[in-house]
């Protein structure tokens, strides 16, 4: 059985501890699948289910409202999306048209 090396001091002398594995060399203790899980890439689907990525075009798919402001975004406004950030509510940093750049959540989109 072979086990992957710290990645604290990428010593190979790793042994396991029931779920943890643990580096004698400088103590550092790690759960293998929880490194797994933090390593997976941030995803978001829009209102259709079609997956989402950096400098995809979309389009608003409902009106939103602006919170802390009077403004509305309407229905078929175009985003630029700069990048997909691990969020619960609002996953999407973009560049609005004819707004500027705010964060909104992908599901209130749909790819354009």
């Amino acid at each position: 059985m072979s086990l992957p090396p710290c990645p604290k001091c990428n010593s190979e002398y790793v042994y396991q501890d029931q779920e943890q594995l643990i580096c004698p060399e400088c103590g550092h203790e790690w759960n293998p699948a929880e490194v797994a899980a933090e390593d997976a890439p941030i995803t978001a689907k829009d209102t259709n289910g079609t997956l989402l990525q950096e400098g995809d075009r979309i389009t608003v798919a409902k009106d939103l409202k602006v919170k802390g402001s009077s403004m509305v975004i309407k229905i078929g406004t175009k985003a630029l999306i700069r990048r997909i950030v691990d969020a619960k509510d609002h996953e999407l940093d973009c560049k609005v048209d004819g707004v500027g750049e705010m964060m909104v959540t992908a599901a209130f989109v749909k790819k354009a």
